[in-house]
């Protein structure tokens, strides 16, 4: 590993020890989230059955929690101006594993109503701290490592979905389908001792960026970022929240078989993530968010024309290569188009919350598009849309490329010696 440069040589041991223990621990903490929200979205049948949620309410359960989360991202942007992302990060994980928790353990609609609030709203901040501790990493390591930690986030995926399959298959009680939390919750405050928080310089160097009144990178600047992720969070929900239904009544599957395309389509995300950093290194960000969307984007078409059940599953395994890259690669993106045009501290930590944002109108639209569309066209047509999309990725991936003298195709050397204090003071 590269190590920064401008330290007394006795120091660097200890500082790639450091950077090691940070990026174990913010891979550990993906993994977790990953677990936690495959538990949630993957359980929701039991939960409208343990609370007794009419069909009717449903939709409006389910659409709070990323309303709600992009509210917490918004405030994490705020939030991150006064404290460290890293503490940030260590206090909004516990509460989404207690949220979740409460989720399993109430009895009441309006339980279920609070915890899914705090969950959400928590999700926001989690998923944006990550987020900016991920950036912030990958630029104090010089090479691209973003990847990897969302590849962790599949496998926490891969888990909980496997535990929330064997809760409903042995009918378990919601609440002991959540067990595994209780694990998940002292790990993860245990690893959060050894958050580094990169290259920020800590807590004044945070109220130096917020002091200008906000500053930054404008909307502007981020919006073609912003629409790729709002296009691939648009994919991903049309796989999580349509795949089943297409396979079952568009290509006459059968219903065990059914249920195999998302499993699918999780495995092959988890394998592209777990290459696609060796992938920047070697080819660069923009060719690899290019071969990404023209690769998603042949899945979609696949799916689209498919003529019975085993090619439709060959397209979504596609889907899953295809979009796995561009979620990490546009926020790696966002905080480097951030340090690179604002130079203050924090500047990049805004950037992906902002564009954090996006991530939840991507979720929030892909899956009444899809529906509405099939309704009233058809589900063959209806996946024509997000392919199309997804296409546009490859208009705006320039975007994804740095200065020269910047990570943007896996050349980037790091940038400063301060490469941060973990949350406990390293």
């Amino acid at each position: 590993m590269d190590l920064p440069t401008g330290r007394p040589e006795p120091y660097a041991p200890a500082m790639t020890d450091v950077l090691r223990r940070g990026r174990a621990s913010l891979a550990f903490g993906f993994f977790a989230q990953g677990v936690a929200f495959a538990l949630l979205v993957t359980r929701i049948p039991a939960i409208q059955d343990r609370y007794g949620v009419p069909d009717a309410l449903l939709p409006v359960f389910l659409a709070a929690v990323p309303i709600l989360a992009g509210v917490g991202s918004v405030v994490s942007e705020r939030l991150v101006r006064r404290v460290r992302p890293s503490r940030l990060l260590r206090w909004s994980q516990p509460v989404v594993l207690l949220a979740l928790l409460g989720v399993g353990a109430g009895d009441r609609v309006a339980v279920l109503a609070v915890a899914l609030a705090v969950f959400g709203l928590a999700v926001g901040a989690l998923d944006a701290s990550m987020n900016m501790l991920g950036v912030s990493l990958q630029r104090a390591y010089g090479r691209s490592i973003m990847l990897g930690f969302h590849a962790a986030y599949s496998l926490g995926g891969i888990l909980g979905a496997s535990l929330a399959w064997a809760g409903a298959h042995w009918d378990l009680a919601l609440w002991v389908s959540y067990l595994p939390v209780v694990l998940l919750l002292p790990a993860a405050l245990v690893g959060s001792r050894w958050y580094v928080d990169g290259d920020r310089g800590g807590v004044a160097g945070a109220e130096a960026a917020g002091s200008g009144g906000g500053g930054g990178v404008g909307f502007k600047v981020l919006l073609p970022l912003c629409l790729v992720m709002t296009f691939a969070y648009i994919g991903d929900s049309t796989v999580s929240n349509w795949s089943a239904k297409y396979l079952q009544d568009v290509l006459g599957s059968s219903e065990q078989l059914a249920t195999v395309p998302y499993n699918v389509y999780m495995v092959t995300t988890l394998v592209g993530r777990a290459v696609g950093d060796f992938g920047v290194r070697r080819f660069g960000a923009v060719a690899v968010v290019r071969g990404g969307a023209v690769v998603a984007a042949g899945g979609f078409a696949v799916v689209a024309s498919a003529p019975g059940a085993w090619v439709g599953m060959l397209g979504f395994t596609l889907l899953g290569l295809g979009l796995c890259v561009l979620v990490p690669q546009t926020f790696a993106a966002a905080g480097r188009l951030a340090a690179e045009r604002d130079g203050r501290p924090g500047a990049s930590d805004a950037a992906v919350a902002r564009l954090n944002v996006f991530n939840y109108v991507g979720f929030l639209i892909g899956s009444p598009l899809v529906g509405a569309l099939g309704d009233a066209w058809s589900y063959r047509g209806a996946m024509l849309v997000p392919m199309v999309l997804v296409l546009v990725t490859v208009v705006y991936a320039r975007s994804f490329e740095g200065r020269p003298d910047r990570y943007g195709g896996g050349h980037e050397r790091p940038r400063t010696a301060d490469v941060g204090r973990g949350s406990n003071g390293l």
